[in-house]
């Protein structure tokens, strides 16, 4: 079907349900207020911006955010049309990791066990790396595994299953349609009322950004600045096929358990930034993230960091004889709180990662989870300005409200000092040695007299060149940021 005749049935489908739920030109029934708010009265006439539209609620982007949105608004019976640019949902996405999935459930119940998930984390290990030697902490904990507290998945089959969870709700689901701008109504000036895709216009009451780290529609509406280099980082991954019953031993995992690395130092040849490992059901995701500003200053090639950490003696045997299934890039947004701006305009709500919701605390990398619980709130918030007809800046600041208030407003707040900390040369290139110096000393029985390990530990600080004030302010920066 052409883009032109998607579209033109996506409108008729809009206008049929909505011709079949209020009529138009009507009020709709009133319903519970979600958020107890009263409706913003100074700037009610400013959403009749039109007399008609397709939809209630555009949303762009039918990644975890986009799909939990589009899914909680169209099980309160909402006219809601989820649209994608790849020709399917996932279909363009590289992405995928450790999704902290308590979130979901509150969504999707059941949905460790019923949505296609990889595995259940319950092994986590933070790695230093260093040219010779790696030092790890290594956590198993099957506490972690009931119920799920994180699953690794494909965003490729977790995608589709997420849009097919919002179609069932009643969403329609477009995929294969790049957008190419918002549309602005003629009446009130900078009041967003659609998208538009070629030639061809659909109009919402209240158009909700999804459209992932590069955040292309909340820049057009002026929500978000250009991100600074030291802002993003490129990730490189590569997904690698290992028989099962190999991954479990490896991996020393048993059942659907699973396992995540966090490695630091040599992973990105002491730039800012980390290597990863999570395991999927039958194959490992593994790769590099490096941040923008220090990889362009390095002159290094992204590939080249990439496969050296695949090659290090530490890593190489984790995948040895595996199949490479998919290898590729993409952008991380690695501001933290500094990179959330606007989140709303007239009749503009931005979500997920293309309001920035990513957070690095060292231990974790998040965003998905963010993403969900982002969607959840921004869904209560339109959902109240639908209730109350008012799709002004002003009414929509709810969701800003009650996203302070949330736990994701809070966890943002609380690592708002992340990236700083990160910004470290201590960190990724000289600790890991130092770290990994006193435990050599302290194993290596080479004849002679074994001292306090105190002694050992100043001895390998003054042949590291590290000073002891430096770790002092890394500690406290930790204690601060983290």
């Amino acid at each position: 079907m052409k883009v032109t005749d998607m579209m033109g049935a996506a409108k008729l489908a809009g206008r049929a349900a909505g011709e079949k739920l209020r009529g138009f030109g009507k009020t709709r029934s009133k319903v519970a207020n979600p958020l107890n708010i009263p409706a913003d009265e100074t700037e009610h006439e400013t959403w009749q911006a039109e007399d008609r539209y397709d939809f209630d609620v555009i949303v762009v982007g039918a990644g975890i955010a986009g799909s939990v949105c589009a899914t909680e608004l169209a099980r309160e019976g909402y006219e809601v049309l989820l649209v994608d640019r790849g020709t399917e949902p996932g279909a363009k996405n590289l992405s995928g990791g450790v999704l902290y999935s308590r979130v979901m459930e509150s969504v999707f119940p059941n949905f460790a066990a019923e949505a296609p998930v990889e595995r259940v984390i319950v092994r986590n290990e933070l790695l230093f790396l260093n040219n010779d030697s790696a030092l790890g902490i290594d956590a198993w904990d099957s506490r972690l595994a009931e119920p799920a507290n994180a699953v690794s998945v494909l965003r490729a089959r977790l995608d589709p299953w997420l849009a097919e969870q919002a179609e069932a709700a009643g969403a329609t689901v477009m995929a294969g349609i790049r957008i190419d701008k918002l549309v602005l109504s003629e009446k009130v000036p900078g009041q967003v009322i659609g998208i538009k895709a070629g030639d061809d216009v659909l109009t919402a009451r209240i158009v909700v950004a999804a459209d992932g780290a590069n955040a292309f529609l909340a820049r057009q509406a002026g929500l978000r600045r250009d991100p600074k280099l030291h802002e993003q980082a490129l990730g490189i991954k590569s997904v690698i096929r290992l028989p099962e019953q190999t991954l479990r031993d490896r991996f020393r995992i048993a059942g659907n358990e699973g396992a995540a690395y966090a490695v630091v130092g040599e992973a990105t040849g002491g730039l800012p930034g980390g290597g990863f490992i999570y395991t999927n059901r039958e194959s490992v995701s593994i790769g590099v993230v490096v941040r923008l500003d220090s990889l362009k200053a390095s002159g290094l090639a992204s590939s080249d960091i990439h496969d050296r950490f695949l090659a290090h003696p530490a890593i190489a045997p984790l995948i040895e004889g595996g199949e490479l299934l998919e290898y590729g890039c993409h952008l991380v947004n690695e501001g933290g709180k500094a990179m959330i701006d606007g989140l709303v305009g007239p009749g503009l709500v931005s979500i997920g990662d293309a309001a920035g919701f990513t957070l690095n605390t060292g231990f974790t990398i998040r965003g998905m989870d963010l993403a969900a619980g982002s969607a959840i709130v921004a869904a209560r918030a339109v959902r109240h300005a639908l209730i109350v007809e008012n799709y002004s800046r002003n009414q929509l600041r709810v969701y800003t409200n009650e996203l302070r208030k949330s736990w994701v407003g809070q966890d943002m707040e609380t690592y708002a000092g992340a990236p700083d900390f990160f910004d470290s040369e201590l960190l990724f290139a000289r600790l890991g040695p130092l770290v990994s110096d006193v435990f050599r000393r302290l194993h290596a029985h080479d004849g002679t007299p074994r001292r306090h390990i105190g002694t050992v530990a100043r001895e390998a600080l003054a042949a590291s060149g590290v000073h002891m004030t430096e770790l002092a302010k890394l500690g406290y920066k930790a204690l601060r940021s983290l």
